[in-house]
C-alpha cells in the first residue's frame, strides 16, 4: 500500500519544536500498516526536520543555541540578504539538518526509540505555516 498526503503545520516561533503527535494525528492510515516506512519531507528551504530527544525541552533550546552560534546572522560574507538577516542562515541550517526523515513502522506505530521525536526546526523569525509531504508505504 502507498499513501501520500500533504499536511500543514501551524506557524511556530523560531526554534526546535516537537511535531510527532501533529504528524501522526493527521495520518490515521498509519494504524493499518503492520510493517512499513513513513517518509516525511518538508517543502521549504528555511526550515528542516530531525529526529531527537522528545522528553527534555532544554535539548531543543540547546539545539537552537548551538545552531545560532554555528551559523550566525549578519555576516559580511553573506550575499543573499533580500529577506532579512535570518534568511541566509536559515537556508544553511536547513541544508545541515536536512529536509526529510524516513521512519520505520511496526504494528501501526512509528518504530522509533522511546525518547525520540520528530522536530520541526524553524530557522526563521517569522516562518509561517509549514507544509510536509507524508509518504506511507507498507503492508
Amino acid at each position: 500500500m502507498w499513501i501520500q498526503k500533504e499536511i500543514r503545520l501551524k506557524p511556530r516561533s523560531r526554534g526546535f519544536h516537537l511535531v510527532t503527535d501533529e504528524v501522526v494525528g493527521q495520518l490515521p492510515e498509519l494504524a493499518n500498516i503492520n510493517l512499513g516506512l513513513l517518509h516525511v519531507f518538508i517543502k521549504h528551504t528555511s526550515a528542516s526536520l530531525t529526529l531527537n530527544e522528545n522528553a527534555d525541552p532544554t535539548v531543543r533550546a540547546d539545539f537552537e543555541s548551538f545552531f545560532n552560534r554555528a551559523v550566525p546572522e549578519d555576516q559580511p560574507y553573506y550575499r543573499h540578504r533580500d529577506e532579512g538577516s535570518d534568511d541566509m542562515p536559515a537556508h544553511l541550517k536547513s541544508s545541515l539538518l536536512g529536509c526529510s526523515l524516513s521512519l520505520p513502522i511496526n504494528n501501526g506505530r512509528l518504530n522509533v526509540g522511546i525518547w525520540q521525536g520528530i522536530y520541526l526546526c524553524e530557522h526563521r523569525n517569522h516562518g509561517g505555516s509549514r507544509s510536509l509531504v507524508l509518504t506511507l508505504h507498507g503492508e
